[in-house]
């Protein structure tokens, strides 16, 4: 499997998921970083390669 054709945002939600399952007291933070991901990736698709 090629990882470098892999979408960025659905890896990013998948190991969001996980960490709020396995620590939901995290839910905030991963919450507010995953926000700010995307919204960089939208603002920069470059920086998605």
């Amino acid at each position: 499997m090629d990882f470098s054709t892999l979408p960025l945002t659905p890896l990013v939600s998948l190991v969001a998921g996980v960490l709020i399952l396995v620590m939901p007291r995290l839910l905030n933070y991963i919450v507010a970083i995953y926000l700010i991901v995307v919204g960089l990736l939208g603002l920069f698709p470059q920086l998605a390669g």
